[in-house]
C-alpha cells in the first residue's frame, strides 16, 4: 500500500534479520511467536486485523487498535485494550495520536483470563466421567 499511495518517500525502510526499535519501517523475516510475543509486549500500541493479536494485546496490556468494522473477540473491546478503528483514516490516526500523547483505552484482563483454562476443563471432565 506504501507503494500504491506513492509513500515510499516518506518512509525510511530497512531489512533486516532481527528487530530493531527506529523510527522507521523495518521490514522483517517471519518472526517466531515468542519473538513475536517480545516485539508486541514492547510496543506503544499495535494495529492489526487479527483477532488473536487482540487477545495477546489485552493480556499484555498493550493498546490495539484494530482495523476492521468489527470483531469475533467483543471481550478485547469491552474489557481489554482493544478499540475498532475500521479503515476510515481519520479514526485511525486519531486515535493513534491519542496513544501517543498518553492517553491510551485502559483496560483489564477478562474474568478466566488466567491461564487456567486446561485445569478447569480436567476438572469438569472428570466431575463428568467419576
Amino acid at each position: 500500500m506504501i507503494h500504491k499511495f506513492s509513500l515510499k518517500g516518506d518512509f525510511t525502510f530497512h531489512k533486516s534479520n532481527s528487530v530493531t526499535v527506529t523510527n522507521s519501517i523495518n521490514i522483517i523475516r517471519p518472526l517466531g511467536y515468542l519473538d513475536f510475543l517480545q516485539l508486541m509486549s514492547n510496543a506503544k500500541f499495535i494495529l492489526t486485523d487479527s483477532g488473536g493479536i487482540q487477545e495477546e494485546t489485552t493480556i499484555l496490556n498493550i493498546p490495539c487498535l484494530t482495523l476492521r468494522e468489527n470483531t469475533e473477540r467483543p471481550v478485547t473491546v469491552r474489557e481489554g485494550t482493544n478499540t475498532i478503528v475500521g479503515t476510515d483514516p481519520q479514526k485511525i490516526i486519531s486515535e493513534s495520536i491519542k496513544i501517543l500523547e498518553g492517553q491510551p483505552k485502559i483496560g483489564r484482563i477478562p474474568k478466566l483470563w488466567d491461564g487456567k483454562a486446561a485445569e478447569r476443563i480436567v476438572n469438569i471432565l472428570e466431575d463428568a466421567l467419576y
